[in-house]
């Protein structure tokens, strides 16, 4: 592993060396992330790093794109297999570059979108006030209901027909319940607004068939490559034919310039994995693990968020073991489990230091983790969170993790 790298920078090998033992060594909760194969490693480390193919697959604007159009032309032919979908621009940098250049194709500045609230569970690009695109469109923030937890779809329909919206957009980054999307569609077309559906974190389980497909339903989806889908850092445009040239332009030329066909060719690979039979049980496994988690920290008095969890994430508000998100983060970190420290519906507290914590199944369940070891994770992080002093608890806790990963190497072949 490495071996050129150490020779001609040995500090970045070094840095390198030490981030593998670090995800070898620790509990991985940080419900956006993920382990990828060695074969999408390999594709991301390739040659078509070194190739410029501005346009797309057939009609570019530089000469020698005979084999990254083949690339390319896999990827979207394989997510459009994977999603049932239309049409797939799979050359989006990330999720927030693909939401950004989905407003675009559809939007004029000044349009109104109606898009979930940030500290409800949505995301910093579905309007949050610190963000540019705020300052373009005029976003009208829905939240769920504090009662019950959930998207209280009759306020979504109330608040539709006053405010109008250009876009109706549904999505999420720490919700922890399924969407109905036949109810937002029918909610939009009743006030004329395109549907817009962020699947990032869940991609993985839609297209594993563990959760609700909105392909097929809404105009536009927009996802990230990597989190539950469990390939490079990306993202991917997915929307109905008529919107396809309009989403096309909007990310090149409109947005970007050079797609990064090596990124695409480790699409291309992580989305042929997502197609063979065991993805599906991966993406059970992770509900699976999920629920095994929320039961014993439910057990332990935590307060979860949104009453559970239906997908691979709970928020925990951990203000009743008296000691802040950021401060639970902190502890975890200590004995090797990491999470991140996360806002609760209307937290009282800062963003930098919330009420709660997120995490998630999908980069264990990768590992190879079952209910079992979430349950005994969830005994882990209780023994942790409510001995915030104790050392002697947390160097066994500690000692645990390191028993617990070593069950399941991680890149055994790189070692």
């Amino acid at each position: 592993m490495l071996n050129i790298l150490i020779n001609q920078d040995p500090k970045i090998a070094e840095a390198i060396k030490e981030e593998l033992k670090r995800q070898q060594n620790v509990i991985e909760l940080i419900p956006s992330e993920n382990f990828v194969s060695p074969a999408v490693l390999e594709a991301l480390g390739s040659v078509l790093t070194n190739k410029y193919s501005e346009g797309y697959p057939g009609n570019r604007y530089y000469g020698g794109t005979e084999n990254v159009d083949v690339v390319e032309q896999l990827a979207i032919e394989r997510a459009k297999e994977l999603f049932q979908a239309e049409h797939v621009n799979v050359q989006s940098l990330s999720g927030a570059p693909a939401n950004i250049a989905a407003y675009f194709a559809v939007l004029e500045p000044g349009d109104t979108i109606l898009g979930m609230d940030l500290s409800h569970g949505g995301h910093l690009t579905h309007g949050s006030p610190v963000t540019y695109m705020s300052k373009i469109f005029n976003f009208i923030r829905y939240k769920t209901d504090l009662t019950t937890g959930l998207i209280d779809y009759d306020n979504l329909l109330t608040m539709a027909r006053e405010h109008k919206p250009k876009l109706i957009l549904v999505g999420y980054s720490a919700y922890s319940r399924e969407i109905d999307y036949e109810k937002v569609q029918e909610i939009a077309n009743e006030v004329g607004a395109i549907t817009m559906a962020d699947i990032a974190h869940i991609a993985g389980l839609i297209a594993g068939g563990a959760m609700k497909n909105p392909v097929p339903i809404f105009d536009i989806v927009t996802t990230t490559t990597h989190k539950t889908l469990r390939g490079p850092r990306g993202g991917m445009i997915m929307c109905k034919e008529k919107f396809a040239k309009q989403i096309d332009k909007s990310v090149f030329p409109g947005f970007q310039g050079g797609p990064h066909e090596h990124n695409i060719a480790a699409k291309a690979v992580a989305f042929g994995e997502a197609l063979k039979p065991e993805f599906k049980q991966y993406a059970k496994q992770i509900l699976l693990n999920a629920k095994a988690l929320e039961k014993t920290l439910g057990a332990h008095d935590f307060k979860l968020m949104f009453g559970g969890t239906d997908n691979h994430l709970l928020l925990i508000d951990v203000t009743n073991k008296n000691i802040s998100g950021k401060q639970a983060q902190e502890l975890l970190d200590k004995v090797g489990i990491t999470c991140n420290k996360n806002m609760i519906p209307d937290d009282p507290r800062k963003p930098m230091d919330p009420s709660g914590i997120r995490v998630g199944t999908p980069a264990m369940t990768t590992r190879g983790f079952l209910e079992e070891d979430f349950s005994l994770i969830g005994e882990l992080i209780t023994q942790t969170l409510e001995n915030p002093n104790d050392e002697k608890i947390q160097n066994n806790v500690k000692k645990q993790v390191l028993e617990l990963t070593a069950k399941y190497p991680l890149y055994p072949d790189m070692n």
